[in-house]
């Protein structure tokens, strides 16, 4: 308990600092690390990667450094919060693997490679309670001529923009480029937005703290999660799929699930 307390105080602060902050400095090249060495861009959340002080975790960190242990390879870490910045990397050859909320959809295998699943997500609408406990949003109807908040480059633009045509009323989507799903749940939690689509997995671990937030309203069927490449890298894809195959028939991987994803 404590430390996720301290995680969420830490991501408000980081967010106010955000917003005030002007840097007007140009960003350093960002360049792969070269040898056999792995650049895994991977998502800050409370599922993917946390770090609090000397600690880190997170189900694809400790999924990945069990792959590493088992097989000698060599991971470097880079803790991204844009996942439409970390997939250009990718396309760049900046980074080789990313670990982000990034489901295996079609139109995402048009684009990119994905390795074997690890686990599987859905999409839900995070929205507050009002004084009285009730809700804004009900049902997915509900959903007609309102605003929701998601993750630039992930694709709950896509579902939502489905999901308006199923309903036959506009639902205005902001793409937001500067905060991840933790983040922008705590946007709504704070009462600053009103309504965010984030994966399950991260909505429910953080709801735990936030009893005003509401996460039941499902936005998607339930979808792969995977690892995700170049289209181009199918030698790392085959080894990976080779090693996630043999590490989810551990007890690892059953303990991993137990305490990232239940």
């Amino acid at each position: 308990m404590w430390l996720y307390l301290a995680l969420i105080a830490i991501s408000l602060l980081a967010m106010a600092g955000l917003r005030n902050c002007r840097n007007h400095a140009a960003p350093a090249a960002l360049m792969h690390s070269g040898g056999d060495t792995i650049d895994v861009a991977i998502e800050y959340s409370p599922v993917s990667f946390y770090s609090y002080a000397d600690t880190m975790g997170g189900f694809n960190y400790d999924f990945l450094r069990l792959i590493a242990a088992r097989h000698g390879c060599k991971f470097k870490f880079h803790p991204i919060v844009s996942l439409s910045t970390a997939l250009n990397h990718l396309r760049e050859g900046v980074y080789d693997i990313v670990a982000a909320q990034f489901p295996v959809t079609a139109e995402n295998r048009k684009l990119f490679l994905f390795t074997e699943p690890l686990y599987i997500d859905r999409q839900v609408l995070v929205q507050r309670r009002d004084s009285a406990g009730a809700l804004i949003v009900k049902s997915q109807l509900d959903l007609a001529r309102r605003t929701v908040r998601v993750v630039a480059g992930s694709p709950m633009k896509e579902r939502i923009m489905g999901l308006s045509r199923e309903i036959g009323d506009t639902i205005r989507v902001i793409e937001d480029s500067q905060y991840g799903p933790e983040q922008i749940f705590l946007l709504v939690a704070t009462g600053d937005d009103s309504l965010a689509v984030i994966n399950e997995a991260v909505a429910r671990r953080l709801a735990k703290h936030y009893p005003q937030v509401d996460i039941a309203t499902g936005i998607s069927f339930s979808q792969f999660q995977a690892l995700t490449l170049r289209k181009e890298n199918t030698v790392l894809c085959d080894s990976l799929n080779l090693w996630i195959r043999q590490l989810k028939a551990t007890r690892d991987y059953e303990s991993l699930s137990r305490r990232y994803l239940k």
